[in-house]
């Protein structure tokens, strides 16, 4: 009983981006350049692939992970929104890191 997923290139991206917002989340507590953005950003980094996960496991099996997040989206699922959410603030947090590097060069 196999589900449809998606390819392996988006997953290697997807934990790439994951594993390297939580660092300069890191960084950036440990460089005191901020206490509350980078508190969040580690917390969504963590919750949100664990939500999506646990929340994907009872998806039909014709969907993958971005259908199924899509379709609870459109019905309204709390967890949904909070996915959707959560990706939104770390695009956000990746532009305000880039942005204050730039910044101060």
């Amino acid at each position: 009983m196999y589900w449809e997923t998606l390819p392996n290139w988006f997953w290697v991206l997807y934990y790439l981006f994951l594993l390297s917002t939580l660092g300069t989340a890191i960084y950036s507590i440990v460089k005191k350049k901020g206490k509350i953005l980078p508190f969040l950003t580690i917390v969504f980094t963590v919750t949100i692939p664990i939500v999506a996960f646990i929340n994907s496991l009872g998806r039909a099996e014709e969907m993958n992970e971005f259908e199924h997040l899509v379709s609870q989206l459109q019905k309204g699922a709390s967890w949904a929104i909070f996915s959707i959410i959560g990706y939104l603030f770390l695009f956000i947090w990746w532009f305000f890191f880039l942005f204050k590097s730039k910044h101060k060069n």
